[in-house]
């Protein structure tokens, strides 16, 4: 089966890896497994082995004749684009005790991806998935440094993330031109904010990543700003990559939420 660089086709060919992939989803036979992009089932195959309930979503239909094979009264390949989808319609007849969801995936929609199954609003125990290294080092960056950004800020609201293992682009067939991670991410307890508007403050926040946080936000309420910098003894030419998400959350509410009183320190 050839890879199809249209639909962003590697498919993973490490044992190791794969092993390392099935240590994170630790499920049993009352759970259930949502696979993005099986490929040719290389990891589906010790997926199975688990006896969990199984939903993979495959977008190409070549590739029926290998996943067809892997279908039974636990296991179910659904043909189509998992950005498209509607998870929770797709899971709802299914009775399981924990979701987990696992895949290698397409690294030019990773971000949409991770974003279809947050905005999918379902509950599950953790989330392992294979991407670009350099993308996994901006989901995990930490302030002053050069990855940190809108969405290592926003991710990391969301989750817990961990580095499960880097991955040599010799791992894959067609060998790809860059290096891979395997990331885990578990929700987390967070903040009830309004996501949406948190987002595109966000947006603004990075929007010139060189440029100071009072530039950034120069259509802002400065002084309310200031109280919150004052807080943590942070200056007036303080950046955005200098600061951390809860911070940020801070930032946020006292700027949306005028009732919220917040004193300097001083």
């Amino acid at each position: 089966m050839k890879a199809k660089k249209s639909l962003g086709q590697n498919f993973l060919v490490d044992n190791n890896i794969i092993e390392k992939i099935i240590g994170e989803i630790t499920s049993d036979s009352n759970d259930l497994i949502v696979e993005i992009g099986p490929g040719m089932g290389a990891l589906t195959k010790k997926l199975k082995e688990k006896r969990s309930f199984l939903i993979a979503y495959e977008v190409d239909k070549d590739l029926e004749n290998i996943l067809s094979g892997f279908e039974d009264d636990r296991t179910k390949i659904i043909w189509q684009d998992f950005l498209e989808s509607n998870i929770k319609e797709d899971i709802k007849d299914i009775k399981y005790n924990k979701l987990f969801i696992v895949g290698n995936l397409p690294y030019y929609i990773t971000t949409p991806i991770i974003e279809h199954i947050i905005d999918s609003n379902i509950n599950f125990e953790k989330l392992v998935i294979m991407v670009q290294k350099e993308v996994a080092d901006r989901f995990l960056a930490n302030p002053k440094t050069k990855d940190y950004g809108y969405i290592s800020v926003l991710l990391q609201y969301y989750f817990d993330i961990k580095r499960v293992c880097n991955v040599s682009k010799y791992s894959f067939n067609p060998v790809p031109k860059v290096e891979s991670t395997v990331l885990s991410f578990v929700e987390k307890e967070r903040a009830d904010i309004d996501i949406e508007k948190y987002k595109e403050f966000l947006k603004v926040a990075f929007r010139q990543k060189r440029k100071t946080l009072k530039n950034n936000l120069s259509n802002y309420d400065w002084e309310k700003v200031k109280l919150v910098l004052d807080k943590y003894n942070l200056s007036e030419s303080v950046r955005a990559e200098e600061i951390n998400g809860d911070i940020f959350i801070e930032l946020f509410n006292v700027l949306y939420f005028p009732t919220i009183k917040y004193n300097s320190k001083n």
